[in-house]
C-alpha cells in the first residue's frame, strides 16, 4: 500500500469529519436520486434504472437526468425534453429542462439550459397524465444551474456554485417567498431529502450536510463534512441512506 493510500484509509477510519459506513452497490451510474422510499438513476448512455428488490431493473426510455418524490417520477433527455412516468410510460410535458426535481411536496421544479429557473404548482404536477395536460411553468426570479426542493423549502447552487435557499415555498405556491436566501460555501449540486435533509457536493467532490433544518428555521445553522472515502459528483439521500456517485460512476450506499 501507497502512502496516499494510507493516508486515505486512516482518514476513512479516524475520521477528521463525520465518518459513513458505505457500501459499493453493483452497478455504474452517471446520476442517481432517492425518495419516499425509491431508488432511479440514469447510466453514462442514459439507460433508466430503477432499485427493486435490491436489484437494478431498466426501464425504456433514455434520459440524462431523473426525480422521484411526492410528485412522482419526473426526468430530462438530452433534448432537454421534459418527461413524467404515467403508468408505465414516460409522458412528454411541455417545456425544455436540463435538470427536474420531483422532491417538492407534490410540486416539480427545475432549471433550464440558460440557468431560468421553473416550478409547476401541485395541480398541475399531479393531474399532469397525457401529452395534451396543461403544464403553466411559473420562472421563479434569478439563475441556478441545479435546483431541489423539499418540505421546509427549495436550495439550489448556481454557475458560481453560490449557494441559496427558497422560503415560503407550498404546493399552490411553489414559487415561494420570491425572495433568495444566500447560504454560506460553496457547492456545485445540491439535493433535498423527502424529509428535509439537505447534502451537496462542491467542486472538490467532497459531499456536505446541512445541519440544524427545522420548519422554524429552514436555513439551518452549519455545514458538516461527511467522509464517504472517494471523491463524489452526485448525491442523494432518503430514508436513513445516502447514495453517492462516485467519480468513476460507482454507487454507494452510505449510513451513519
Amino acid at each position: 500500500m501507497d502512502v496516499r493510500s494510507l493516508i486515505l484509509l486512516v482518514q476513512c477510519l479516524l475520521g477528521t469529519t463525520v465518518a459513513m459506513t458505505c457500501r459499493e452497490v453493483p452497478g455504474r451510474l452517471k446520476q442517481i436520486d432517492a425518495g419516499v422510499g425509491q431508488v432511479f438513476g440514469v447510466t453514462d448512455n442514459d439507460l433508466i434504472y430503477t432499485l427493486y428488490g435490491g436489484t437494478w431493473t431498466q426501464l425504456p426510455g433514455a434520459l440524462k437526468h431523473v426525480s422521484v418524490g411526492p410528485s412522482g417520477v419526473w426526468g430530462t433527455n438530452r433534448n432537454n425534453y421534459i418527461y413524467k412516468l404515467v403508468g408505465a410510460n414516460w409522458v412528454r410535458v411541455p417545456g425544455l429542462l436540463k435538470q427536474v426535481d420531483a422532491g417538492g411536496d407534490q410540486f416539480a421544479a427545475g432549471v433550464n439550459m440558460h440557468d431560468s429557473i421553473y416550478c409547476l404548482g401541485r395541480d398541475a404536477t399531479v393531474g399532469f397524465s397525457r401529452e395534451n395536460s396543461p403544464a403553466p411553468w411559473q420562472q421563479l426570479p434569478g439563475a441556478l444551474m441545479y435546483y431541489s426542493c423539499g418540505p421546509n423549502g427549495c436550495w439550489g447552487v448556481n454557475s458560481n456554485q453560490d449557494i441559496y435557499l427558497m422560503k415560503g415555498v407550498t404546493p399552490t405556491a411553489c414559487m415561494g417567498s420570491r425572495n433568495w436566501q444566500k447560504i454560506e460555501g460553496k457547492l456545485v449540486m445540491i439535493e433535498v431529502g423527502t424529509d428535509g435533509s439537505v447534502y451537496g457536493v462542491n467542486a472538490g467532490g467532497d459531499v456536505y450536510r446541512r445541519d440544524g433544518i427545522t420548519t422554524s428555521n429552514p436555513a439551518g445553522t452549519a455545514w458538516t463534512s461527511m467522509s464517504v472515502c472517494g471523491k463524489s459528483k452526485h448525491v442523494s439521500y432518503d430514508l436513513g441512506h445516502l447514495w453517492v456517485i462516485t467519480s468513476e460512476d460507482k454507487i454507494m450506499d452510505c449510513t451513519v
